[in-house]
């Protein structure tokens, strides 16, 4: 896997079993032993549980991003950890879009808002509608922080950064 991110998303060369079933488990080493549609146990309650549907399976099972990153390695700490509220990571932006058929439906599931809602930032603090802070809890307060993280165009996030 390289970060060339030139070339479009594409299929992976190895054809999917549409009968093959894949119980999934900690049992899993790698993206590439799910080698059929993920059997979850009962009472999974991940969104990828919930939405990878046979179909979803179907359709982007053999796929992967412009930057080399699978649907499988998508998947894989989902099916690995079945224990996981959501279960799926983007290897990059381009994963968004490729494998949108899953993630738009975990999207708006989790933030409840859908693929063409818009962010808007307002950055004026005079806005913000917070009560003080009783004087035993502000007193409480030695520091505070804010982190914002955010990725360089065209290269991958962190679950599809390589070596290369």
């Amino acid at each position: 896997m390289g970060c060339a991110g030139s070339k479009d998303a594409q299929d992976v060369q190895v054809k999917v079993d549409p009968n093959a079933i894949c119980k999934v488990g900690s049992h899993l080493t790698t993206p590439d032993d799910i080698n059929g549609f993920p059997e979850f146990p009962e009472g999974t309650k991940s969104l990828l549980s919930k939405y990878l549907t046979k179909e979803v399976w179907l359709k982007l099972a053999n796929k992967k991003d412009k930057f080399d990153f699978t649907f499988k390695q998508a998947i894989f700490s989902g099916c690995k950890n079945t224990d996981s509220g959501i279960g799926v990571y983007a290897g990059s932006h381009d994963s968004y879009t490729t494998f949108a058929l899953l993630f738009d439906k975990i999207i708006e599931d989790y933030h409840k808002h859908g693929k063409s809602a818009k962010h808007v930032s307002d950055m004026d603090a005079s806005k913000l509608k917070c009560p003080p802070l009783a004087a035993d809890e502000a007193a409480m307060i030695r520091s505070t922080r804010i982190r914002v993280g955010r990725n360089l165009a065209g290269y991958p996030l962190g679950p599809g950064i390589t070596r290369e």
